[in-house]
């Protein structure tokens, strides 16, 4: 029974090959025109559908990573800082520790590029078909307080959970009260030995104690935190102020 190519696009469509059934016309006409097998064709067709599904899947991945900004490692300047060697940002990027659940912690002040390398890590993670949550410690510790009064909370934390890596921007940039600090320890012993964590903060590891009130509850995340990762020291002066932009010009 002979079908219109009309016919063939909806029934593409119940099928749920809605990227194949736009462009089924234009497949057809290159099979016409280049004589294509059936095979060519079919491989034509599944070959499309996959690579589309894939691009959708990277979008969707990168939007649920709720990055502030975009920054891919290319752009990150190696030579701006002295706490990572070329070989290193390699060994990074390849993301075996990411696999092995590694975690790693960026110390420095603020302005030396710790986000910035934080979100190109997880970028380059979703390339490579890990999913990714980006999230401040001020959005996290407010997340953990509300899960079980707001609906949004609840689906970005079950997000987190399911997350390959998650990053924590700005971990102790502010002190925790003990109720909250019992929250964030939940969450990172779900996660231990399930995902890896980049944290980003500006205060050491033995610092940590001063700011969650509770020596026993900070004991217990540094145990698993520090299990398996690497501590790296960005120290140096901030990019932002070495590249601030001035409402005046120098003058002459």
């Amino acid at each position: 029974m002979n079908k219109t190519v009309m016919e063939l696009q909806d029934q593409f469509r119940q099928l749920r090959l809605a990227e194949t059934a736009e462009q089924l016309p234009q497949l057809l006409r290159e099979a016409e025109k280049a004589s294509w097998t059936y095979l060519e064709f079919l491989e034509s067709i599944t070959g499309f559908e996959l690579k589309k599904r894939e691009a959708k899947n990277l979008e969707r991945r990168l939007k649920w990573a709720r990055f502030p900004y975009m920054k891919s490692l290319s752009e990150f300047n190696i030579n701006e800082q002295n706490a990572l060697t070329e070989r290193q940002l390699s060994q990074l990027t390849e993301l075996s520790w990411l696999e092995q659940h590694y975690n790693l912690i960026l110390l420095g002040p603020p302005g030396v590029g710790k986000t910035f390398l934080a979100i190109g890590i997880g970028i380059e993670a979703i390339y490579r078909g890990f999913n990714v949550c980006f999230v401040t410690m001020g959005e996290l510790v407010q997340l953990l307080k509300t899960e079980e009064l707001l609906n949004k909370s609840k689906v970005q934390l079950k997000r987190i959970k399911a997350a390959d890596l998650v990053i924590i921007d700005d971990l102790m940039y502010m002190a925790m009260d003990q109720r909250e600090a019992n929250l964030f320890f939940h969450l990172v012993n779900h996660l231990y030995e399930r995902s890896s964590i980049i944290l980003t903060s500006n205060k050491s590891p033995d610092q940590w104690g001063e700011l969650m009130g509770d020596q026993g509850i900070t004991t217990a995340i540094l145990d698993r935190l520090l299990h398996r990762v690497e501590v790296i020291h960005m120290d140096g002066d901030s990019y932002r102020m070495k590249h601030r932009r001035k409402v005046f010009p120098a003058e002459v």
